[in-house]
């Protein structure tokens, strides 16, 4: 099957990382991957959320939003109207869950890191490309409170990053743009960590239900993609 860009079934995207791109964050970094590009911060706050007063722990917790000319339609600003939309809350729930799997919350200490990812022009992945640039401006945010002396070590246990893949006429691939994601028969976002571990695998029939042979090529490829985007984070944080 011959895909829009060119790319065969099992191929990224080119993926581009640009750390330090907004001054006044902790973390920040400008990710894209094709045409999707999303601005990922991370702003650290001296407090604790209500439900972890009293306890030495940190929370880690994330928000996402689209600008309004980040799809071909304007999408008006959600906070305009008071609303939070229902995808909008599901992937801010995604973005916190997979960076709090990968951080000891008791050695962050009583504070809290809130990576705020916004979409700059969306074409399909931006949820996943969301948590790996998320990942990386988290990084640099607990490097720094390192490096100032407010943490001994870093409470990092390793790195995290996420992707898309489905099934589009009947062909497994591996991130999709938004041309792929309309139509694609089953649409599934992997997150895994530098250990190979799952965090969460988000896999729905859209068109067509899927069998156990079909989700074990799907993961494959998922692993196969995160591979390649750890391997990214590693070259831009300098770690490789």
């Amino acid at each position: 099957m011959q895909r829009p860009n060119g790319r065969t079934f099992d191929e990224l995207r080119p993926i581009t990382i640009e750390r330090h791109y907004i001054g006044s964050a902790a973390g920040s970094v400008l990710i894209g991957a094709g045409d999707t590009r999303v601005i990922c911060t991370a702003s650290v706050e001296d407090t604790q959320p209500v439900f972890l007063k009293g306890t030495p722990s940190g929370w880690v917790t994330g928000e996402y939003g689209m600008l309004p000319a980040s799809t071909h339609t304007r999408k008006p600003r959600k906070e305009r109207r008071g609303l939070v939309d229902g995808r909008t809350q599901e992937i801010q729930r995604l973005i916190g869950r997979s960076m709090r799997a990968v951080v000891s919350l008791d050695d962050l200490g009583p504070r809290t890191i809130t990576l705020d990812c916004d979409v700059l022009q969306a074409d399909g992945g931006t949820r996943t490309l969301s948590v790996t640039g998320a990942y990386v401006a988290l990084h640099d945010a607990i490097a720094g409170l390192v490096k100032q002396g407010v943490l001994r070590q870093s409470p990092l246990r390793t790195a995290v990053a996420a992707v898309s893949v489905g099934i589009l006429r009947e062909q497994p691939l591996l991130d999709l743009c938004y041309e792929e994601d309309f139509a694609a028969e089953v649409d599934m976002n992997v997150v895994m960590t530098g250990k190979g571990e799952y965090i969460e695998v988000q896999g729905t029939a859209e068109k067509a239900a899927f069998n156990d042979e079909e989700l074990q090529v799907m993961l494959g490829l998922a692993r196969t993609g995160i591979s390649s985007l750890l391997s990214a984070q590693e070259k831009a944080l300098g770690e490789a």
